[in-house]
């Protein structure tokens, strides 16, 4: 922790947290981030990076050696107090909550007018993100993602009572398949104002780091900032060799965690699971809605995909789009599935998708609007991770919202 926060030190408008865990098959690659954080800064007085880095990479200490990094970036240079650790378990809940309170207490040394912490990591939708290839080797649920936020504000507060109002605006989820109504539910309910992520698998190095600068440039309009931030993902081209480009994702939204929109969203949501429960009860009824949920593919579409756990994490708007226009259902169904849709929607500032994602040979992204939700029709697409004590099924919004009682007599 950082001495009495300082009203001399100069502004900045954004502090952007950068955990990120290079213990794993994309430390080289997508450490790209990391000079992209000193490109931005160094073009932008405005924006400080606070970052933690656990890598092998050949930098600080010499390749191979497995290790924790903890510095800032501001102005285009690294701070001179670099300090080097053991590896961190960057799956530990604690860990993040330490990462994120020390985000804070330097947005408040910066006078920073918003905070954004960016996860950088393999991610796995509903089951959670933060993969640890060391220590405890698992994936950190997505409610103790949202919880280590939480905890985080909750230290910086303790330490910095003066500056106690002080919260995370934003989340980057720099991590594969992160926009979903679960996620989203999780990060609004610990004061989280807006989630950047794909409801789709990102190709490292991923999002972008200047993105940063999109929400420093509109940091009074916040419409323009989710434009801005998805247009500079969207936009991003990496080159893999001679006439090899690719983009970070084939999809990439915005969402805003408004509590009262995420409230609404996560009504009509239960209203609707009720009614699809109810409405299963009828041969009719229960062969139509899940002819529908077929036809809305889950997410994973290139072929070398369709052995991995996504294949019932199907875009939210579309699915319930879908059953909202299906003449063969009972109208208390139709009503409440357009209504879920409307209320997701409403969550969407911005987006972007790719009706032929060339490196999944052509994949077709164009109703992947919106977060995701865990939709299984088969008893293989309930949890499909059990196996490796990874769960889909084990949030506060899956059960929540009644989606036990749907999966139940759907799958």
């Amino acid at each position: 922790m950082i001495g009495n926060i300082s009203a001399e030190r100069a502004s900045r408008a954004v502090e952007f947290g950068m955990y990120r865990d290079g213990d794993n098959n994309l430390d080289s690659i997508q450490a790209a981030v990391i000079d992209q954080a000193k490109r931005s800064s160094a073009k932008d007085p405005a924006l400080e990076f606070t970052v933690e880095d656990t890598t092998r990479r050949n930098g600080f200490a010499g390749e191979g050696m497995l290790r924790t990094e903890q510095y800032t970036i501001a102005d285009g240079d690294v701070s001179s107090n670099v300090k080097m650790t053991p590896a961190h378990d960057m799956s530990s809940r604690s860990d993040l909550a330490k990462f994120v309170a020390t985000t804070l207490d330097n947005a408040g040394a910066a006078n920073a007018k918003q905070t954004w912490i960016d996860l950088i990591d393999h991610g796995g939708g509903d089951a959670g993100g933060l993969q640890s290839d060391h220590g405890t080797h698992h994936i950190m649920r997505e409610d103790d993602m949202a919880g280590a936020i939480a905890d985080g504000i909750a230290m910086h507060a303790k330490a910095h009572p003066e500056d106690a109002a002080r919260g995370v605006d934003g989340v980057v989820a720099n991590q594969c398949l992160m926009a979903t109504l679960g996620f989203a539910d999780a990060l609004s309910k610990v004061g989280v104002k807006y989630l950047a992520a794909s409801p789709e698998t990102m190709l490292a190095p991923g999002v972008p780091t200047s993105v940063a600068d999109d929400i420093a440039k509109h940091i009074d309009d916040a419409s323009a900032m989710a434009k801005a931030v998805v247009n500079t993902t969207m936009s991003t081209h990496y080159n893999a060799g001679p006439g090899m480009r690719f983009g970070p994702a084939a999809a990439f939204d915005v969402l805003d965690l408004d509590p009262k929109k995420i409230g609404a969203m996560e009504a009509s949501v239960s209203t609707l699971n009720a009614a699809l429960t109810n409405a299963a009860g009828h041969a009719t009824q229960l062969a139509a809605i899940k002819s529908d949920a077929k036809h809305v593919d889950g997410m994973v579409r290139f072929p070398d995909g369709k052995g991995m756990p996504w294949q019932a994490d199907r875009p939210a708007i579309a699915l319930y789009g879908t059953l909202a226009a299906d003449a063969r259902l009972d109208a208390s169904v139709r009503s409440a599935a357009a209504q879920a849709k409307n209320d997701v929607a409403s969550l969407v500032m911005a987006h972007r998708e790719s009706g032929s994602f060339a490196p999944f040979d052509g994949a077709d992204y164009r109703d992947a609007v919106g977060p995701t939700v865990h939709f299984p029709i088969a008893p293989k697409q309930v949890d499909p991770w059990a196996a490796g004590g990874i769960s889909e099924t084990d949030n506060n919004f899956y059960k929540t919202v009644g989606e036990g009682d749907v999966t139940r007599v759907f799958a």
